[in-house]
């Protein structure tokens, strides 16, 4: 192998010297009781063995969020792992709290949800694969519920449940297009009452919802029985609890809820739990991992799912109301290489040195900072240093910063890690942030109708000039109104790559209106969901998916895994 060739993430993850799991929890202060292991690299912590250090406030949360993601790559988990891993190096006590990775999206186009090149968690390739089984088990009891409904159905349906009103469907933790829209029960009176049904992802599930906004085991079983799963020929709501089945449910994910513990390449304890995404979920990892992490360290850097208009807004309206996990400072990631494609430079085009079209793109990066504001906190501009930047660009990007007010620093933690010293300079500005004062703040009241918290979000975060409902979604706000729903927070669900509920227009647009085709209560997460443009609840697959470049070897080693 050359010595200049350039190594992948996977090769990277593989040279690396991974510790025994037993040390790192050591390293955290992690009593070994509590650990239930997966191996020599991974375990999981029991909640009810940990032993906590008397009189230890709560630690402070780094949230990382970017701009919005294009193809070109921001490397938001990235710069996640490198500033904890650069925290570590100045000596405060960290942990991250990250969630775990979709199986759909990395044989699809996504990639890993590891970080990268030398700021990554270990092992990669489990933790991108099954890992310890979270998905799965949240995939179980998610379609057991509904094959429970359904035999319900069947055996009499003395709940009176209106099949034509199904609002739950089953899920796979794959993109899958073709289970988009099926149809049950075919064959026969034997085979169950015939209805439509669909499938959503795993990570769009309710009950991964409920399981990453559960405080506790208790806490999980009364929220699963709280799901609406349907509604009556009378068109009331129908719920897990009135099914009885919240307690097989919990049974199901008793295990699960554990908070599993990794580490990094330079060894900073990582716990990596729970997965919703960000633009049809609400984008965080598990309020148990967070809360937990909080606990034994002074410092806890966490993500949000996507651009700062998905992820963050929802950690600071929907996740920050439930416990005391409000962040203390907001990382926002930018690259020269995304802000360029956001000014109008193709992909294949954006190693070209290009001041003019970066000046253009910071447009997109100024919306997002300004958003961030909104909730009372200043951030910090991280910029994802790549091999292609330009002295002159970064310079740009840095002086454009200085006089917008934001605190900024170059990021090489890709290629030099968080544990060399590829993230010093970030590291002392978050630092510096966390102890500036912060006056933070919710974006709306939950009092406020449900079409004015969703207009809120639209006009203030978005910069739409207004909200269209379509007919359905109407009706749906005079339900959520009758069964005394209004009162929850909304979790958009629009793509990721605009502002706007249209994919392709890049940049900060004005002048747009956002368009809610439908309303979901999700009534155990505690949210309603507002499904916006053509945003869909089941990915499908590239023409050319990752999975084509995936293989083994002979040894059991993957390769092509990023």
């Amino acid at each position: 192998m050359s010595e200049n060739k350039v190594l992948s993430d996977l090769e990277i993850a593989q040279r690396a010297s991974i510790k025994p799991i037993q040390e790192i929890a050591e390293r955290a202060g992690i009593n070994l009781d509590a650990l239930e292991l997966y191996g020599p690299f991974k375990a999981k912590i029991n909640p009810a063995r940990l032993t906590l250090p008397e009189g230890k406030p709560a630690g402070k949360v780094v949230l990382v969020s970017a701009m919005s993601p294009t193809p070109a790559g921001e490397g938001k988990s990235t710069t996640t792992v490198g500033l904890a891993d650069s925290l570590a190096r100045a000596g405060h006590k960290v942990m991250i709290a990250l969630r775990e990775p979709s199986l759909g999206p990395i044989l699809g186009m996504k990639g890993g949800a590891t970080g990268g090149g030398y700021s990554q968690v270990l092992p990669m390739d489990d933790i991108n694969l099954h890992f310890t089984g979270d998905f799965h088990a949240i995939t179980s009891a998610n379609n057991a519920l509904m094959a429970l409904v359904d035999n319900h159905i069947f055996q009499g349906n003395e709940l009176g449940i209106d099949p034509r009103r199904m609002t739950f469907k089953r899920v796979l933790d794959m993109n899958d297009r073709a289970l988009r829209e099926v149809v049950i029960g075919l064959g026969g009176p034997a085979q169950g009452v015939p209805r439509q049904d669909g499938f959503d992802i795993t990570v769009a599930s309710e009950i991964m919802a409920v399981f990453c906004l559960a405080s506790d085991l208790a806490d999980l079983r009364c929220r699963l029985g709280k799901i609406t799963f349907g509604y009556t020929h009378e068109r009331k709501p129908v719920t897990v609890a009135d099914l009885g089945v919240e307690g097989a449910l919990t049974l199901l994910l008793k295990d699960a809820i554990k908070p599993n513990l990794v580490q990094t390449i330079a060894g900073t304890p990582a716990l990596v739990h729970g997965g919703p995404f960000a633009n049809i979920a609400h984008g965080c990892n598990s309020l148990i991992a967070t809360r937990t992490a909080q606990q034994l360290a002074d410092i806890v850097v966490t993500e949000a799912g996507f651009g700062a208009d998905l992820g963050a807004e929802k950690y600071m309206d929907i996740k920050s109301r439930i416990a005391d996990v409000a962040p203390s400072a907001v990382v926002v990631v930018a690259t020269i290489r995304a802000l360029k494609m956001q000014g109008g430079v193709p992909k294949e085009d954006l190693s070209i040195p290009n001041v003019e079209s970066l000046a253009a793109g910071v447009e997109n990066l100024k919306r997002h900072v300004g958003n961030v504001a909104k909730f009372g906190i200043s951030p910090v501009v991280s910029i994802n240093k790549f091999a292609t930047d330009t002295a002159e660009e970064l310079d740009w990007l840095l002086a454009w910063c200085a006089a917008e007010g934001v605190q900024a620093a170059v990021a090489d933690v890709w290629g030099r890690g968080g544990g060399g010293d590829g993230g010093d300079e970030l590291a002392a500005k978050v630092a510096a942030a966390l102890d500036a004062p912060s006056n933070f703040h919710h974006l709306y009241p939950l009092d406020l109708p449900v079409e004015d918290k969703i207009r809120t979000i639209a006009q203030e975060i978005y910069g739409a000039d207004g909200v269209e409902f379509s007919v359905p979604a109407l009706r749906r706000l005079a339900d959520i109104e009758k069964n005394g729903w209004s009162g929850l927070p909304v979790c958009m669900a629009k793509t990721q790559y605009s502002f706007t509920d249209d994919a392709s227009q890049l940049g900060a647009p004005k002048g747009f209106r956002v368009h809610v085709r439908d309303l979901i209560p999700k009534t155990g997460a505690g949210f309603i969901v507002a499904l916006t443009g053509a945003v869909m609840t089941m990915p499908g697959l590239p023409k050319e998916p990752a999975a084509m470049r995936m293989d083994v070897d002979p040894d059991g080693n993957p390769t092509g895994l990023f």
